[in-house]
């Protein structure tokens, strides 16, 4: 089938299309290079998806309205996965004008094409975040949320009731996928492994936030892309058991779903910096830092409902997902 990927030069994007194109599937992929971080690293990650002829690269911004309109008219894809975002909780805090743009307008429209050119199923990417003054552990997606810490937060929290509107209004078949601090090879250099890894092989000390007392549900980047694509080949319907006198926040009467995509596995940051060091064979220098405003202390995945509706759960361990990472950032950027 022919699926419209948003952020198709993005971490999870790239992945998605790479996972698309291997099964025979046609890929048009829109992205619009946001130099929020390394272009470079981006371009080469499209490199790996251009090769293939059943793949089109688009370069434009979700958050034009015009072009995506343009696109979603001549293309006319069956399915449609939304990765494209301004993401990162903390520079949310610097540059909030990005994320009403990207997260919201570019949503919108994408919305609205899917609506107009009869997309079977729009599967769109939230995110763990959205669980923000939530204490109860593991996240439940049948756990209220509406007490979010961080504007990238609210942002992934509003995209989840945009698509419920689209859902009930128009039976726009729609999920949404809350990802857990996703890593692994070609991830993005403003993420905690990204940076451990370099400033360790730089022999400079890392900013350890919250004391390294933090603790994230760490799931890998093939783990995520697996998960999307079986998510994509099955969409979401109603649920015939929902009712308003006990409104369930995860399914609708609407066809509109939301299920958490994580490890099942709390991690400890200290750990997951003992993991780095392990495969780089060095030390790191810390530097101990409080909590971070916006950040939340824990992040844990229940995925009861992916198991029950996917007969899928994430499984590749930190240990074997870290070691892959470190080979692919010495190989990429030739380190000894």
């Amino acid at each position: 089938m022919k699926v419209l990927v948003t952020g198709s030069a993005g971490f999870i994007g790239a992945a998605v299309c790479e996972r698309l194109l291997a099964r025979g599937d046609q890929v048009v992929g829109v992205d619009n290079l946001d130099p929020y971080y390394d272009v470079e690293l981006k371009k080469a990650r499209l490199a790996r998806l251009t090769s293939s002829n059943h793949f089109h690269d688009v370069r434009a911004d979700i958050a034009d309205r015009e072009a995506l309109e343009e696109i979603f008219a001549g293309e006319q894809p069956q399915r449609v996965v939304n990765l494209a975002a301004q993401a990162g909780v903390r520079y949310s805090l610097e540059n909030p004008h990005a994320y009403v743009n990207t997260n919201l307008v570019g949503f919108m429209n994408v919305l609205e094409g899917c609506r107009h050119h009869g997309t079977e199923h729009l599967v769109y990417a939230s995110s763990s975040s959205v669980y923000g003054a939530n204490t109860t552990l593991p996240f439940s997606v049948h756990h209220n949320v509406d007490h979010p810490v961080s504007l990238y937060a609210a942002s992934k929290k509003a995209n989840e009731l945009m698509a419920h509107c689209y859902s009930h209004l128009y039976r726009l078949a729609a999920t949404g996928l809350r990802f857990f601090t996703v890593y692994g090879p070609w991830g993005r250099p403003d993420m905690a492994l990204f940076l451990f890894t370099r400033k360790i092989l730089a022999g400079e000390p890392i900013d350890v936030f919250n004391h390294g007392h933090h603790r994230r549900d760490f799931t890998y980047i093939d783990d995520i892309a697996d998960g999307v694509v079986r998510v994509l080949d099955k969409p979401a319907e109603p649920d015939p058991d929902w009712s308003g006198d006990r409104p369930d926040p995860a399914t609708s009467s609407a066809p509109h779903r939301i299920y958490n995509i994580g490890n099942n596995r709390c991690i400890e940051l200290d750990r997951y910096i003992e993991v780095i060091e392990e495969c780089l064979g060095r030390k790191a220098e810390k530097n101990l830092l409080p909590m971070q405003p916006g950040d939340v202390p824990d992040t844990y995945a229940d995925v009861d409902d992916l198991v029950r509706d996917f007969d899928y759960r994430p499984d590749t361990r930190i240990e074997v997902g870290v070691r892959r990472f470190v080979d692919w950032y010495k190989e990429y950027y030739r380190v000894a």
